[in-house]
């Protein structure tokens, strides 16, 4: 296996949650940046020249520099895996766990920055009830779809019977309605599941500051 040398650009409560709580569970090194979260100008011009885009996370492992947390954590089993965090090809639930690795950005991304947008982020004036409303409906329809068919048969995981980078995608967008108060709701099932994977020392590491 390859030496890492990681460094995650890193801030409370964002998307580099995601690869450090895969680099807690695979017991990887790495050196965490803060830049400054200066509002509209993150980083300043020293972290522009990481990501143009000044947003955070930002992961730089040698001259490899990523910036989108689910491809970090793809990035990071593969090149220093195997680990446990992947569902293989020859398992049966290879197609469950890719459908929902991915629905916790491409599906639920939206709904979720709509809600965190129009009930925290924005200034009070520039808030859309209507938005934060239709955000919330549609994250419930998103926990129901998890209940109903992630979770079904009382599976505690949602692919391969473990923790799995599947569970990090999607258990991050529940964090973010929960931070916001938006959870209530949603159905018994995901808020079990939620507790059980936020009590995880990985979890709690990936959070601490």
């Amino acid at each position: 296996m390859p030496t890492p040398d990681i460094t995650l650009y890193y801030a409370p409560m964002t998307r580099a949650i995601r690869p450090r709580w895969v680099m807690e569970e695979m017991g990887l090194p790495y050196t965490l940046e803060r830049p400054e979260f200066k509002h509209g100008n993150v980083g300043g011009e020293a972290f522009k020249d990481i990501n143009p885009l000044q947003k955070i996370p930002a992961l730089k492992d040698g001259n490899t520099v990523m910036l989108e947390s689910v491809a970090m954590m793809q990035y990071l089993t593969e090149k220093y895996g195997p680990a446990p965090l992947v569902v293989g090809q020859d398992e049966a639930d290879f197609a469950r766990y890719l459908e929902w690795l991915h629905f916790g950005e491409a599906t639920m991304s939206m709904t979720v920055n709509l809600t965190l947008a129009h009930t925290a982020l924005l200034p009070e004036e520039q808030r859309n009830p209507a938005l934060a409303r239709w955000g919330k409906s549609e994250f419930l329809k998103h926990t129901n779809l998890i209940a109903a068919r992630g979770l079904a048969e009382d599976r505690e995981w949602l692919a391969g019977n473990r923790l799995t980078l599947a569970d990090m995608s999607v258990v991050y967008m529940l964090y973010l309605m929960k931070l916001v108060k938006q959870f209530e709701g949603v159905p018994d099932e995901v808020n079990t599941y939620f507790k059980r994977v936020t009590a995880l020392e990985s979890w709690k590491r990936a959070t601490a500051d």
